[in-house]
C-alpha cells in the first residue's frame, strides 16, 4: 500500500528536483515504511510505501524493469494473485512476487486491458518507455483514489489532493459546478461527474476506468461494467449455496493477506457477522484471532429508535462472537467525540467537504483504535446490502404484483407475514405502494415530508444543477420514488455512487497504515451475486434468502434469521453534542454572516433549520432534515474558511 504520485512533462522538459522535493514533503504526514523516486528524463514517479502484505516487506517501489522497459508506481492489494499465476505463467518458486510485479507483467502481456484481469483495490501507473505514453487504472469500484492535473505541456498526479498544489502550475480554485451538485443531492454521493473534484484543476480516475496519457494524447475508458451478467443456472438451493459459499469464502480469504493482525468492523447484522464468521474459521487454522471493533452509543443514550431498530447492537454483536469464537472483541463509545468535534480533523483527511457526518465520529475512532493494537487490515461488509445480503421481501412481492403472478405473491405475503408476526392486511398495503407508487401518491393523504433544499436557488440555476441531477435520475427531494431493484442497477451501473467510500478509506488508511478491506465488495462476489436468480434471494417470504441459508452453522440463529429489527448507527448524535450546543449555535451564526457562503447556500432556510433547533436539541432530531442542513452548512463553511 502506498501514496503515489508523479509528473509527466508531456513537452518533453526535464522535471526538476525541486518539484520532486515538493510531493515527498507533502507525503512526509503519512505512515511509510520506505520512501523513493524514479526519474527519467521527463518522468518522475514516487511512491511513499506501507509495507501491508508479507510479498510488499521489502518493495523497491517505484520499480523499473529494464528489459521490459516499463515502470510502476502501485498503490494495490491484488487478490486474484494464483489466478494470475496461472495465466502469466508464474512458477510457485516467484509466489513471494509483490502486487506491484504481478500487474507490471499483466500490463506487459495484456497491455491496456490488464485492468480487466486484476481483483483487488488498486490504482497504479505505468510509464511505457518505449509507446512514450503514462497508463493508469483505478479498481471497479475506486477502492483506492487516484487524482490528476493536466494541461497541455504536463500530467502530474497524486493519491491525494493537496499534494498537487505544491506544483507551481496548479492552482486552487473551487469548482462550483461540483459545489452545486454537492448541496442539491440529499444522499451521500457527491455529485455525477465521477471525474470532476471540489477544485477546478484536480480530476480523478473514475472507478472501472483506465486513462491512457501521450505527448499529443489523453484517452479516459471504462474497462469494466457489471450489470449484464449472464444468469447462473443450477439445479437446487443446495447447489446455488454451495457456489455461493465457495465464491465468498474465497474472498475473504484473498482479504486476511497481512503480515500484520487481522481486525473487522463488527455490528449485529448479517453482513459484518458473515464476513467475521468466515475469517474467524480461516484463521484458527493459523492459529491467529480475529480481532473485532464495534461502536456503541455512548453511557446514558435515550434509545429514541423506533422497534424496527436496534441503536446499541452490542448484544446482538457478542451473540456473534460468542457462536462464532475465534474472536478478541472490542467495543467503544468514543465519548470524547461527536459529529461536531470531528470536522476539522475529518477535512484534513478527506480534503473535500464531506457529507458522512453522522458516523464519522466513529470510523475515525475505529481506525484509531485498530491502529494502535497493530491490525494491517480490518475487515467491513459495506457493500453486502447490494451483494451477498441482497434480497427485498417486500421488492419482490411488488414485483410479483406487477407480473399479476397472484399465485406466489399470495404465497410469499402469507410466509413473510408468519415469519414477522404481523396481519397480511399491513402488508399488503405496503407492496400495492411499492408496485404502483404513482398511483399511490395520487391517492394518499399524508407523505413523509422532503428534504429542504438548502442551495442558493440563483447558485442552483447557474449551472441548472436541478436540470442536469433529473437527466441522471437523482431524486433531490430525499423521498424515495425508486424500486430497490432500480436502486441496484444504478449501484452498479454508475461510478459515482462509491467514489466516497474510497476517499475516506483510502485516506483513512494512509494515515494509520491500516487497509479497509470489503469482502462483500470483492469483484468475484459481485459478479457471482448479480449472475443469481432472484427467487435465491427471496424465497417462502424470507428476504436475504440466500445468505441466511448459507450461513447455518456459521451464524446464531438470533442473527441469522432475524428479520425483525435492524441495526442504526450514530443515533446519538446530538446527545453527544448537547455540551457543546452553544458553541454549535454561535458558530452557525457566522455561518449565516459569511459573505462568501450566502452565494451558495439559502440563509433563509439555515436560519429556518437553526430557530427549529436551538433550544432544543431532542435526540430524535440526529438524522433530522433541519440537522442535516446545519451540519453540512458547518462543514462546508469550515472547508471554504481553509480557503480564504
Amino acid at each position: 500500500m502506498s501514496a503515489i504520485a508523479g509528473i509527466y512533462h508531456r513537452n518533453n522538459d526535464l522535471i526538476s528536483q525541486e518539484s520532486v522535493m515538493s510531493l515527498l514533503e507533502c507525503l512526509s504526514p503519512y505512515q511509510a515504511d520506505d520512501t523513493r523516486s524514479w526519474k527519467k528524463d521527463n518522468v518522475v514517479l514516487i511512491s511513499h510505501t506501507q509495507w501491508i502484505t508479507p510479498e510488499s516487506v521489502g518493495e523497491q517501489l517505484p520499480y523499473y524493469d529494464y528489459e521490459k522497459q516499463l515502470a510502476i508506481t502501485a498503490d494495490a492489494i491484488i487478490d486474484n494473485r494464483e489466478e494470475l499465476f496461472r495465466k502469466l505463467h508464474i512458477h510457485d518458486t516467484e509466489s513471494m512476487i509483490t502486487d506491484s510485479e504481478l500487474i507490471l507483467l499483466a500490463y506487459e502481456k495484456w497491455e491496456e486491458e490488464a485492468p480487466k484481469f486484476l481483483v483487488g483495490d488498486f490504482s497504479f501507473v505505468i510509464w511505457d518507455e518505449r509507446k512514450q505514453q503514462l497508463f493508469a487504472a483505478r479498481d471497479f469500484s475506486g477502492n483506492r483514489t487516484l487524482y490528476f492535473y493536466k494541461d497541455d505541456r504536463t500530467f502530474s498526479f497524486c493519491t491525494a489532493i493537496n499534494p498537487l498544489f505544491s506544483l507551481p502550475y496548479v492552482k486552487k480554485e473551487i469548482n462550483e459546478e461540483w459545489l452545486a451538485e454537492f448541496l442539491a443531492i440529499p444522499i451521500t454521493f457527491e455529485s455525477t461527474d465521477a471525474s470532476s473534484t471540489v477544485y477546478k484543476a484536480i480530476q480523478q480516475v473514475p472507478p472501472s476506468h483506465s486513462i491512457t496519457v501521450g505527448d499529443n494524447t489523453f484517452q479516459l475508458k471504462r474497462y469494466c461494467t457489471l450489470n449484464r451478467q449472464e444468469t447462473l443456472r443450477l439445479k437446487s438451493n443446495e447447489e446455488y449455496e454451495a457456489a455461493f459459499y465457495e465464491v465468498f469464502q474465497q474472498a475473504v480469504n484473498s482479504k486476511l493477506r497481512t503480515r500484520k493482525k487481522v481486525g473487522a468492523h463488527l455490528s449485529g447484522g448479517l453482513d459484518s457477522g458473515s464476513v467475521a464468521s468466515f475469517a474467524s474459521r480461516t484463521l484458527s487454522k493459523e492459529n491467529k484471532k480475529l480481532h473485532t471493533f464495534s461502536y456503541v452509543p455512548i453511557d446514558g443514550f435515550q434509545d429514541w429508535s423506533p422497534k424496527s431498530r436496534v441503536a446499541n447492537e452490542k448484544p446482538l454483536i457478542q451473540s456473534t462472537v460468542q457462536y462464532v469464537g475465534n474472536i478478541e472483541d472490542n467495543y467503544f463509545n468514543f465519548e470524547e467525540k461527536s459529529p461536531f468535534s470531528e470536522i476539522d480533523e475529518w477535512l484534513d483527511i478527506v480534503e473535500t467537504p464531506y457529507k458522512f457526518y453522522e458516523n464519522s465520529f466513529w470510523l475515525k475512532g475505529i481506525y484509531e483504535q485498530a491502529a494502535k493494537q497493530g491490525m494491517g487490515v480490518l475487515l467491513n461488509g459495506q457493500r453486502g446490502n447490494w451483494t451477498v445480503s441482497w434480497g427485498p421481501a417486500l421488492d419482490y412481492q411488488a414485483k410479483l404484483l406487477k407480473r399479476a403472478n397472484l399465485g406466489s405473491l399470495l404465497r410469499e405475503v402469507h410466509l413473510y407475514s408468519r415469519q414477522l408476526g404481523v396481519n397480511k392486511s399491513r402488508v399488503f398495503p405496503v407492496v400495492a405502494k411499492k408496485a404502483f407508487p404513482k398511483v399511490h401518491s395520487l391517492l394518499s393523504k399524508k407523505s413523509p415530508p422532503p428534504f429542504t433544499p438548502f442551495i442558493n436557488p440563483d447558485f442552483a440555476q447557474k449551472f441548472r444543477v436541478y436540470d442536469k441531477l433529473k437527466q441522471h435520475g437523482v431524486n433531490t427531494n430525499g423521498l424515495l420514488d425508486k424500486s430497490a431493484y432500480e436502486i441496484k442497477r444504478i449501484q452498479f451501473a454508475e461510478p459515482y455512487y462509491w467514489s466516497i467510500n474510497g476517499t475516506y478509506t483510502t485516506k483513512l488508511s494512509l494515515h494509520h497504515s491500516l487497509w479497509d478491506r470489503d469482502p462483500t465488495n470483492d469483484l468475484r462476489v459481485v459478479r457471482f451475486c448479480l449472475s443469481i436468480p432472484e427467487n435465491q434471494f427471496v424465497q417462502n417470504g424470507q428476504d436475504r434468502s440466500l445468505i441466511r441459508r448459507t450461513t447455518k452453522g456459521f451464524l446464531p440463529d438470533d442473527i441469522r434469521l432475524n428479520q425483525r429489527v435492524r441495526g442504526v448507527q450514530g443515533a446519538d448524535g446530538i446527545q453527544r453534542m448537547t455540551s457543546d450546543w452553544s458553541l454549535f449555535m454561535n458558530e452557525m451564526e457566522s455561518v449565516t454572516k459569511a459573505d462568501f457562503m450566502s452565494g451558495y447556500v439559502d440563509m433563509a432556510v439555515v436560519k429556518s433549520a437553526m430557530e427549529n433547533l436551538r433550544n432544543n436539541p431532542r435526540p430524535e432530531y440526529a438524522f433530522h432534515h433541519d440537522f442535516r442542513v446545519l451540519m453540512r452548512s458547518l462543514i462546508l463553511y469550515r472547508f471554504m474558511k481553509r480557503l480564504i
